[in-house]
């Protein structure tokens, strides 16, 4: 069973990377895989050598990553099928359905998952629907409850993300959940009927009901978001900076229902119906109090998994108990790691895309740990101390895969989890819990008061400068010899080789991402939508040309895209910050970038002086973007070209005119970067430069490729061999535009868009005559679903 189950999930991870599914004759593989199997178990009359032996393993294996491919292929071919057709995208359409989960609230509307009654043809069933209110509108925003059917003019569009090194992969994510379009509602809308349609529907109706008690009776106290995740699974109300603290302390798992909290509901019922089985003397002789204990637990397990949404980690957990529950009623006392097995290829077999998830990897990899520490061992000392020692182990022992996933490691996460845990598992959740079975507002106060005690230690920890270990992304090697590093160093005392995994484990924290050498530059353009944040890294030296825009009034750019990918790329500090202008679509992430790197100079044009859109950052030097300003760093020169003076109140065009344009050159050729100049501006630098001075390589266009941009003078003056547009995918203003493409085409460019390749990155060697290479984050990582 173990041998079969790892070897199916190689093959599901397998099929998980590749870039296309495999063609229609995959579905032979099955068969391939059952001859093998039948092969493999084959049972010889007679004592068989080695060789053989280890003959049928390998079979087997081959089997099992064979049928674990094709199961994965299968099911996303399945699913795939259920998309919108090209041609029907931001199109005015009608649909009728039914609200199918908990409505996500906005600042100014509601977002929810739409099931689609009778879809027409070339239409997905399952959508994710924005609704907002009208812009400039004071009416509330628009109210919808789960499992109400309604009817909704809207737009859709097939799925899509943006794709950068180290950042979330938004595609993947929706079609884990089976939901095939995005759109918004779009002028009418008519509610058909308020009672759900569906048992699961009126499980979401519960849980938006239980939502609004909690929030009516904790008001805007500031750890209301935190009960109502431990209540529902809803996270969506705890704020971003309580993220942060969870983050930085390790904590964040007690707030996102997995399988601590089902273990722990199961393990309560359990002991429940253990006391009062005992004491029914019938009932004992009838059926054995195990038996009992463990239907219980599931029972339980299973409604407070319905209470919490049955979102994709509580699955997860469910399947797991049931694996153990089952081999108990059925009389089986499997060893821990053959049940591990089994839950590790149903989970697998049930969702093939949960090893996307980096909760997929950490909870099994916890409860391995678990496993590896307290089966086999003898009971010594004090349960506090045992508990003490698990807990201390799985920190460590999921350090490497921390690292590899997100580039950091939670230093205090065992003083932080030796006071949380025990906490919200027996103080908060029993209580938070109980609110939920009757309609008492005690348990919730109580609740609240309890929680803020405990962050109070929690967020001092999770102040201090050593809370948090950063560092870039590993190579998969690497991490995977430090995974092996770690199970070897849980091992008892005196096995062999520990020295050995220790240098394993410190190799890996040692590890740094590869700089430019000196005297050579890489450019990253960030895929951030419509706007714009540009990355230029030398040997020693980080400079960052403007933060990209904002996406709401908790989210932006810097924050879920521009400081993720330093983090993944290893920069711990920026040297100088470039804020070109001051358009929300280039300053929008300023602040969040402020506040989460150390920043040693703003340079700003646009009229920004006065008024750098950063505050409460201390000890940054800000100075103007002004003509005849340069440096230069490890070989590397830095040029601003424009503005020959810095407006102090410009209008928005004329704002956009005195954005700040930097030069960027070493040996091999050289860098433009142009905010969004227009073609007044354009003039004004092409008149102003002598001889090929303007001439550039690699340009990143002015104004996203707008049509006002990228002058015919201009095009001829830097006659670069690639240009890159900033753009977001599907935007309103048709960036870039169809003639300012061809313009640059006609020059002898080739055109680049971060809309639909991802990232672009450039890299500039040190040597003359050297070649710049130039790549897309898509091209370099695609995967199936990329655009589907």
């Amino acid at each position: 069973m173990r041998l079969f189950a790892a070897s199916f999930a190689v093959g599901v991870v397998a099929l998980q990377m590749q870039p296309e599914l495999p063609a229609a004759d995959v579905a032979l593989a099955p068969v391939v895989a059952t001859a093998l199997l039948s092969l493999g178990c084959l049972r010889a009359a007679r004592p068989v050598p080695w060789s053989w032996r280890l003959a049928q393993r390998g079979l087997v294996c081959a089997a099992a990553c064979v049928l674990g491919f094709s199961w994965a292929a299968v099911r996303a071919d399945w699913r795939l099928a259920d998309a919108l057709r090209g041609e029907l995208e931001s199109l005015d359409m009608v649909i009728d359905g039914r609200v199918a989960d908990l409505p996500q609230l906005l600042d100014d509307g509601v977002r929810f998952r739409f099931e689609i009654a009778s879809p027409p043809e070339g239409v997905p069933r399952h959508v994710l629907l924005s609704w907002y209110r009208p812009r400039g509108s004071a009416a509330p925003p628009p109210v919808v409850q789960a499992g109400e059917a309604w009817r909704f003019a809207v737009r859709l569009k097939r799925p899509h993300g943006q794709a950068n090194p180290g950042g979330f992969d938004y595609e993947a994510w929706l079609l884990e959940r089976g939901v095939r379009a995005t759109g918004y509602v779009r002028g009418s809308a008519e509610r058909l009927d308020e009672v759900p349609g569906s048992a699961m529907q009126w499980v979401h109706w519960l849980r938006g009901g239980l939502r609004e008690r909690y929030a009516d009776v904790l008001g805007d106290r500031p750890y209301a978001g935190m009960l109502v995740a431990l209540a529902i699974g809803e996270q969506r109300g705890i704020p971003p900076a309580q993220w942060e603290v969870f983050r930085r302390t390790g904590v964040g798992h007690l707030v996102a229902i997995s399988g601590l909290h089902v273990t722990l509901v199961a393990a309560a019922a359990g002991a429940i119906v253990g006391w009062a089985w005992r004491r029914q003397p019938t009932m004992v002789l009838r059926w054995p109090v195990r038996k009992a204990q463990a239907l219980a637990a599931l029972v339980a397990a299973a409604a407070y998994a319905l209470l919490a949404g049955l979102g994709i980690p509580v699955q997860r957990a469910l399947i797991m108990l049931f694996v153990v529950v089952a081999a108990l009623l059925c009389g089986r006392r499997p060893a821990p790691s053959r049940v591990l097995a089994a839950a590790l290829l149903c989970v697998l077999t049930f969702d093939p895309w949960a090893c996307l998830s980096a909760g997929f990897w950490l909870s099994f990899g916890a409860v391995g740990v678990i496993l590896m520490l307290i089966t086999g061992r003898p009971a010594r000392g004090p349960r506090w101390r045992a508990a003490l020692r698990v807990q201390m182990g799985i920190s460590l022992a999921l350090l490497p895969l921390l690292v590899l996933m997100f580039n950091a490691f939670p230093l205090l996460s065992p003083l932080a989890n030796a006071v949380a845990i025990p906490v919200v598992s027996f103080v908060v959740a029993p209580l938070v819990l109980l609110a939920a079975l009757l309609p008492l507002e005690l348990p919730l106060h109580l609740a609240h008061g309890v929680t803020a005690l405990m962050m109070v230690w929690v967020e001092w920890l999770s102040a201090l400068d050593m809370a948090l270990w950063r560092q870039s992304t590993p190579p998969l090697w690497l991490a995977l010899a430090a995974v092996l590093g770690m199970a070897v160093l849980l091992l008892p005392r005196g096995t062999p080789g520990r020295p050995a995994a220790a240098v394993l484990v410190g190799a890996l924290l040692a590890w740094q991402g590869a700089r430019p050498e000196d005297g050579a530059f890489r450019v990253t353009v960030l895929d951030v939508g419509q706007g714009l944040a540009v990355h230029v890294q030398t040997s020693g030296h980080d400079l960052l040309f403007d933060a990209g825009p904002p996406y709401g009034a908790n989210a932006d750019a810097g924050s879920r895209v521009v400081l993720p990918y330093l983090e993944a790329s290893g920069v711990i500090r920026l040297h100088t910050v470039v804020l070109s202008h001051g358009d929300q679509d280039h300053v929008g992430g300023a602040e969040s970038v402020g506040h989460g790197i150390a920043v040693e100079r703003w340079l700003v044009g646009g009229g920004l002086s006065e008024a750098l859109p950063v505050t409460g950052v201390d000890g940054a030097r800000v100075a103007a973007c002004v003509t005849g300003a340069g440096w230069e760093w490890d070989g590397v020169r830095f040029e601003v070209l424009h503005p020959l003076r810095q407006p102090q109140q410009a209008a928005p065009r004329e704002d956009n005119d005195g954005s700040c344009v930097l030069r960027v050159s070493n040996a091999a050729g050289s860098l433009l970067l142009t905010g969004d100049i227009g073609a007044a501006a354009e003039r004004d630098i092409v008149a102003r430069s002598r001889g090929g001075e303007l001439t550039a390589d690699v340009v990143v266009s002015s104004h996203h490729g707008s049509r006002s941009s990228s002058s015919d003078a201009f095009v001829a003056a830097t006659l670069p061999e690639a240009v890159i547009h900033s753009a977001g995918h599907r935007n309103a203003f048709g960036h870039p535009h169809p003639e300012v493409w061809a313009r640059w085409a006609q020059a002898g460019a080739r055109n680049w868009r971060t809309d639909s390749q991802g990232a672009v990155q450039a890299l500039f060697p040190p040597g003359q005559n050297s070649r710049i290479e130039l790549s897309a984050h898509r091209l370099v990582e695609p995967r199936y679903w990329h655009g589907r």
